[in-house]
């Protein structure tokens, strides 16, 4: 959870990630951080985020983010 929230804090150093749960319905994150959180996210926890997993569901907080990269690593 650390690296992801690494990973957040390089893309909005003024949100708090552990906190917020309204990433994307407040805009906080736009297409361009998601698209730059995917292949971080791909890199760094060597998973591949499909485009059926691209939902606002999966990426709306920190903590829905890391239990999508969990579900991934399990596959």
């Amino acid at each position: 959870m650390e690296d992801l929230l690494e990973i957040l804090s390089d893309l909005h150093p003024d949100v708090d990630f552990e906190a917020c749960d309204t990433l994307i319905d407040d805009k906080i994150l736009d297409s361009f951080d998601i698209v730059s959180l995917i292949a971080e996210i791909n890199d760094t926890f060597e998973v591949a985020i499909s485009a059926e997993d691209i939902v606002p569901e999966n990426f709306n907080s920190a903590e829905a983010i890391w239990e999508l990269i969990e579900r991934l690593m399990e596959d």
